[in-house]
């Protein structure tokens, strides 16, 4: 059985994110490692989706996991964020030829048990969901490709724009994409903003070239 939270996990990387994929039902979004010092736009996002929602900080037992969770922490406010820990276990990930820095398993290499323990721990005393455990999104894939998100070849410029329009990150693949806009945004308030940047769209091509 899945676990099951309306907070947004924060994780360092893709392997993690993935391996997370298969025993959490959520929200999962990465830092890039220490990509997140940098990256403005992301930083806004979580600190969006702290306010609206919550977070949950889940990262590597070593020297760097802990410098993102601390980074993540201040960034977003620790009356936002839940502390979800995994142990400090020796040892190497499968696709890895040498172990890390300190010798110690990531996230992706943590046992599920283990990693389940650390964030039901970090949400004991969070609101149940409903029992259904359903998370209703009003917002599909679908509504991407019909407002020319995803799934076009043309898209790319379109998906940009829009995406710097709402201020959110250009890196946020399709899956994330979703999962935000269903947090932040009703589907009213986004078909008025695709029509907003096709109309832009349309009046700069109107433009007489100089």
């Amino acid at each position: 059985m899945k676990f099951k939270t309306n907070r947004a996990i924060v994780v360092e990387g893709k392997y993690d994110a993935a391996r997370l994929a298969g025993i959490v039902e959520g929200t999962i979004l990465t830092t890039d490692g220490f990509a997140i010092f940098k990256d403005k736009e992301m930083q806004q996002l979580f600190k969006r989706l702290g306010r609206t929602q919550g977070l949950i900080v889940l990262t590597d037992s070593d020297a760097a996991g802990f410098r993102i969770r601390h980074f993540v922490t201040k960034l977003v406010g620790a009356a936002h964020v839940a502390q979800a820990y995994v142990p400090a276990l020796p040892g190497k990930e499968k696709r890895k030829a040498e172990p890390g820095k300190e010798g110690l398993l990531g996230v992706e290499g943590i046992p599920n048990e283990l990693i389940l323990e650390g964030l039901r721990t970090a949400t004991a005393a969070d609101l149940p969901l409903p029992e259904d455990g359903e998370c209703p999104q009003s917002i599909s894939y679908s509504d991407l490709y019909e407002w020319g998100l995803s799934g076009r070849p043309d898209c790319s410029e379109f998906r940009r724009e829009f995406l710097r329009r709402l201020g959110l990150p250009p890196r946020l693949s399709k899956k994330e994409l979703l999962e935000v806009l269903n947090i932040l945004y009703t589907r009213d308030a986004l078909e008025r903003e695709c029509e907003a940047v096709h109309q832009g769209s349309s009046e700069t091509q109107k433009e007489p070239i100089k």
